[in-house]
């Protein structure tokens, strides 16, 4: 009996975390193996930001059924890992809060299970919470189903009470005890159907990759499902690429998840999630095919990037300093393998030889990029994130977003007014079930970006927000992005307490003594509009009636720290940001002041 599933959620609802018990409850470990937590969270970013970001597979035996599993992303910036996954799975399990109930991103996640024509067991979770309120939730569960226009068989869909931190499930939270996930377990072989399949065992093998991984030994995999026929090792194949070409080859090795571990088999039949190897150039979207007359597959169909950004290589007068790979050969190099398991971004050469134009989902889905490039070594200089402009029924259009954001009630009226200076339209306004209020804009993509970082100091680190692609509408006009200048430096040197002291009564310090500046780069946030140019590296004149320990007595305000995030979210139209495996810097494009005021002057 074999049974593939996907979890899919919003972020941070615990998906996760449930496949963690499962694995614990699945007999995926021994008794006595110690097990990290969120084991499916491999990538060091993952790990950090709290979130799934690629998908991953594994497998888990419950009485005589497997139950082939894959973990998919709840952060709407990587919803092409979630459209290809739905090819492979033949059903969903929904995680919800148990408090929150469905939020913005669960709509977009399951948008695409229902579409695929998939089944769906909703699982609601954190049901230890105090203020857990699971009938409101099961209701508005219904409410979006029916919204995404669910046919009555994906609307008869049951639901599964869990607390996924202690690997608790049960039918009725109240009358029946929780003591495992067995109740799960049971849930998903009874509602799920066996895979579905193009063609029965005895056809011509035909399967369709959706994920590539990469292993130390084996080489390069392609990891995707049977979906006819019976695919075994060393015979020859046919691989078909998304465009239509194709090419013979043989392949090496299919295995199979057991757990978190691959296992070569003889043969794969259909219905069977597979990694493969001896296929070097295999990416994502291609069919592998048998017999006289192989035919492809359809390919996966993923929703176009909605922001552009310039990567280009590093012109500042540090380039060279940090990174260990720093040319335009490189550099493409690096974005092009990239293409070939992020089907979500596109690569297209810039104006310039040496930059690069590249198309994402979302701040986040180019800024993991951007962090994962640094980690391996790469440097560059990248320009601020842009929206894409096309043209529609209505002439120029541009991407809006579906916003939800929970503040104190004390902050609602700062908040509606610059969302409304960005051009945003309050769709509803409500109390919060925790105390404050929950607002929900439409509002141009341009008008989101670097709002997150303004929203936390704004509301003082406790506003919360999430955001949805809503579609492409009519272009809304001007909109300011920043209503405050930059300092910047005004020669080459090493800050000092005394020139941080003078500047830092001009406006906000991102740097503190004793970094290396260079011209034009930016060190911190003018209080008011424009520009200033100051100089943070002035020391104090020494004379015979003054100690040159007296700098010791400056006090300085400590440093706004600048992550990749927020200084993605600062840049403005005339700056760049540096990057390198050691700092992340900002600065003007025209680094040199006197220029910068002849093209003032120019374009006036």
């Amino acid at each position: 009996m074999l049974r593939n599933i996907a979890i899919i959620a919003h972020v941070d609802h615990g998906k996760t975390t449930l496949l963690d018990g499962m694995l614990k409850q699945g007999g995926v470990y021994r008794e006595n193996q110690e097990v990290a937590e969120r084991v499916m969270d491999r990538m060091d970013q993952e790990r950090e930001r709290g979130i799934t970001i690629v998908s991953k597979h594994t497998a888990i035996s419950y009485n005589d059924a497997k139950i082939n599993v894959v973990d998919t992303p709840g952060h709407a910036d990587f919803g092409g890992e979630v459209e290809r996954v739905m090819l492979v799975v033949d059903g969903v399990l929904l995680l919800v809060d148990a408090v929150d109930g469905p939020m913005p991103q669960t709509k977009f996640v399951l948008e695409k299970a229902l579409a695929a024509g998939h089944k769906a067991i909703v699982v609601v979770n954190k049901m230890d919470r105090a203020d857990a309120r699971p009938e409101w939730v099961v209701d508005q569960t219904f409410d979006l189903f029916a919204a995404l226009g669910a046919s009555e068989d994906q609307l008869d869909f049951p639901v599964v009470y869990a607390t996924a931190l202690t690997g608790l499930a049960s039918m009725d939270w109240e009358k029946e005890p929780a003591r495992d996930l067995r109740p799960l377990f049971q849930t998903i072989v009874d509602h799920f159907p066996e895979p579905k399949t193009v063609s029965g065992p005895d056809a011509p093998a035909q399967a369709l990759i959706s994920t590539i991984d990469g292993d130390p030994y084996l080489g390069r995999l392609g990891i995707g499902k049977v979906m006819g026929g019976t695919l075994r090792p060393n015979e020859f194949v046919t691989i078909f690429r998304r465009d239509g070409s194709s090419y013979k080859i043989r392949l090496q090795s299919v295995f199979v998840y057991e757990g978190l571990k691959r296992v070569p088999v003889e043969q794969a039949v259909a219905g069977d999630i597979i990694a493969v190897t001896g296929v070097p150039e295999i990416t994502i979207g291609e069919t592998i095919a048998t017999g006289d007359n192989p035919q492809p597959l359809p390919a996966p169909k993923v929703d176009e990037p909605t922001l552009k950004m310039t990567f280009a290589v590093n012109t500042s007068p540090f380039a060279g300093r940090e990174g260990q790979f720093s040319t335009s050969r490189k550099l493409r190099e690096r974005l092009y393998k990239e293409l070939e398991s992020n089907v979500s971004l596109r690569v297209e050469e810039g104006e310039t030889p040496d930059s690069f134009m590249v198309f994402g989902r979302g701040e986040l889905h180019l800024a993991v990029l951007i962090e994962a490039m640094r980690r391996e070594g790469y440097e560059l200089q990248v320009s601020m994130p842009e929206v894409i402009i096309h043209d529609g029924p209505h002439g120029r259009e541009e991407p809006y977003e579906r916003v939800l954001i929970s503040v104190e009630e004390e902050y609602q009226g700062a908040i509606v007014q610059v969302l409304s200076e960005k051009k945003g339209e309050l769709q509803d306004l409500r109390p919060h079930e925790r105390g404050g209020v929950r607002l929900e804009f439409v509002i141009p993509t341009r008008g989101l970006l670097g709002f997150r970082s303004r929203l936390l100091s704004m509301t003082r680190g406790t506003g919360v927000m999430s955001s949805l692609f809503e579609g492409f509408k009519p272009w809304a006009g001007e909109i300011t992005q920043r209503n405050q200048g930059s300092l910047l430096a005004s020669e080459n040197g090493t800050t000092t307490a005394f020139g941080l002291s003078n500047a830092e009564e001009r406006g906000e310090l991102f740097l503190g003594p004793g970094v290396d500046v260079y011209e034009g780069m930016i060190v911190g946030r003018h209080q008011r509009e424009g520009d200033l140019v100051v100089n943070v590296c002035k020391a104090k004149a020494l004379t015979n009636m003054r100690a040159s320990t007296s700098d010791v007595g400056v006090r300085l305000t400590r440093p706004t720290e600048m992550s990749l995030d927020r200084s993605l979210e600062y840049v403005g139209p005339d700056e760049l940001m540096e990057v390198t495996p050691k700092s992340v810097r900002m600065r003007k494009r025209e680094l040199n002041a006197s220029m910068r005021r002849k093209a003032e002057k120019r374009e006036n």
